[in-house]
Order: structure tokens, then C-alpha cells, then sequence
């Protein structure tokens, strides 16, 4: 497990729901090759959709940029390993 080494670059999550999104994350690089983000992305999306209901977005790759909307407390980019992770809830329209 790599939960702790991740550095969050930007969140406005409360703590708790970091530490899970990090803990989420690692399990997925334990499950999953690294270079699999798309599996690895679809598990922690999975993981959060259980967790806290909605619907979640998770972005997961060593470079790519984005623009979106989120709901407000919902949100944190953090990097683990050589991968970055984005973690969104969508705005319910």
C-alpha cells in the first residue's frame, strides 16, 4: 500500500475524504499494471460511486490537462508514484 505518499497539488475535500481517495487509489496501483489508467481510473470512479453516491469522475495518467465543473467539496488532483490523479464529483444539472 502507498497510502501517505501521495502530495495533493489542489483539493478543496474535506481530509477524510482525501485520505479515502488517496487509500483508493493505491489500492488501484496494487490491483492494476500503471500503465493501465483506464482500469485504474474505472476502480476508484467505482470505489467513490459506492462510497458517496453520485456521480464521480476520476481522470488518472502521467500528463493531460482538463476544464470542468465540480461539485463544490468534491474535488482534489494529487499525485502517487508516476501517475496523476484528478477525483471529481459531476454537477447535477
Amino acid at each position: 500500500m502507498l497510502e501517505g505518499k501521495a502530495m495533493v497539488k489542489e483539493t478543496d475535500m474535506a481530509v477524510k475524504m482525501q485520505i479515502q481517495a488517496m487509500a483508493f487509489a493505491s489500492q488501484a496501483l496494487d490491483l492494476y499494471d500503471v500503465f493501465d489508467c483506464i482500469s485504474i481510473a474505472a476502480h476508484i470512479k467505482k470505489e467513490f460511486d459506492i462510497k458517496y453516491g453520485g456521480i464521480w469522475q476520476c481522470v488518472v495518467g502521467s500528463d493531460f490537462g482538463c476544464f470542468f465543473t465540480h461539485t463544490q467539496g468534491t474535488f482534489i488532483y494529487f499525485a502517487l508514484e508516476t501517475l496523476n490523479f484528478l477525483i471529481f464529483k459531476a454537477v447535477s444539472s
